[in-house]
């Protein structure tokens, strides 16, 4: 399949939140240490493959803990 040439490069998914799981994965943007340390070399079709994994990764990073944010309710009034 023939690569169609992107107007811009795509960014770079990080968040500053560098920190790896269980599974290896970065915690802010749930990269591979491959794919973060790999990023400014690969493809814009390998990229849009890593976006893609990452957003699989995320939704079942949240399903398996879907409640570990506390909800806060809303704050009362001070006077």
């Amino acid at each position: 399949m023939a690569e169609q040439i992107e107007m811009f490069s795509l960014p770079n998914p990080c968040r500053g939140l560098c920190q790896a799981n269980a599974r290896g994965y970065c915690l802010g943007c749930f990269r591979s240490r491959e794919e973060r340390f790999g990023w400014q070399g690969f493809t814009d079709a390998q990229k849009l493959n890593i976006l893609r994994l990452c957003t699989l990764r995320q939704r079942a990073a949240q399903r398996l803990a879907p409640n570990s944010i506390e909800d806060i309710g809303e704050q009362g009034e001070l006077f």
